[in-house]
Parts: C-alpha cells; sequence; structure tokens
C-alpha cells in the first residue's frame, strides 16, 4: 500500500485570493480616546489672563472701546495678551486711537500700588485717559446687617 502525499505550494496565482486588509481598529480606538480627551480638558483650560479685580461701592460703566492694559499679580504688565514695557503703552493706545487714546486699567486685587501708580502716571503724562476696571460689591458697606 503505497501513500501519496500531496503538498500544495504557493504560487504566485494564488496569493492574488486573499484579500489584503488593513485592520483599523487600534487606530479608532486611539482616535476615540484623544477624543474624549480633548473635550474634557477643553472645558477645563481658560484662555487669557486671570485677573482679579478689587471690588468697589460703585462701578462706572462705558461705551468706548479701549484696549485693556492687564497687570497681574507679580506685576507683568500686557496689553491686550501681549506683553508690554511701561513706556510703550501710551503710544499702543495713541496709534489705536489718536483722537483720544484711552486704556482700561485691570489690576489684580494684590497688585502693589507701586506697579499700578506708574502705569497711570505714565498714561496721564503722555494724555492718555485711563479707565480703572473693578468689580461691583455684592451689598453696600455703609448699611449694616
Amino acid at each position: 500500500m503505497e501513500h501519496k502525499m500531496a503538498l500544495r505550494t504557493s504560487t504566485p496565482d494564488s496569493s492574488q485570493d486573499r484579500i489584503a486588509e488593513i485592520n483599523v481598529t487600534p487606530f479608532v480606538d486611539v482616535v476615540l480616546v484623544l477624543l474624549i480627551i480633548f473635550m474634557i480638558t477643553a472645558g477645563v483650560v481658560e484662555f487669557g489672563l486671570e485677573i482679579d479685580v478689587p471690588r468697589t461701592r460703585e462701578v462706572a460703566t462705558t461705551d468706548k472701546d479701549f484696549t485693556y492694559v492687564n497687570i497681574t499679580s507679580k506685576g507683568e504688565l500686557f496689553f491686550g495678551n501681549e506683553p508690554v514695557n511701561i513706556y510703550e503703552i501710551a503710544d499702543l493706545a495713541k496709534e489705536k486711537d489718536p483722537e483720544q487714546p484711552g486704556i482700561y486699567l485691570r489690576a489684580h486685587r494684590t497688585t502693589p500700588w507701586e506697579v499700578v501708580a506708574p502705569v497711570i502716571a505714565e498714561c496721564g503724562v503722555n494724555k492718555v485717559h485711563v479707565n480703572v476696571v473693578t468689580k461691583p460689591l455684592s451689598r453696600d458697606p455703609r448699611v449694616r446687617r
């Protein structure tokens, strides 16, 4: 009794029968995880400078469109969101509005007066109007509970 073994050899024509597929499941998993991380962190991240201005009894409103000069609690100066030197503020304000130059000054409530006063003085010398930004008090301090 003679046994014959049949060997199957691979020919170039038989490899065409297979369909080449790319497994995209790991890619989709990674993209979904990144999307979830982005959605969570997008709500947490705040853009801009965090300036906690002091509270006052009366707050004046104005409709003028001046640029904000922000002073952080560390004494850093920003014209809008750009870092600025104290001596550039008046020139930048005059560049924006040569007719009536002015700024809104937002200083963090813990900023020392030694940082705020020179900005006001420099703007005053250069005839730039300064509006100091504050928050209204929640109650009148003159009224006892």
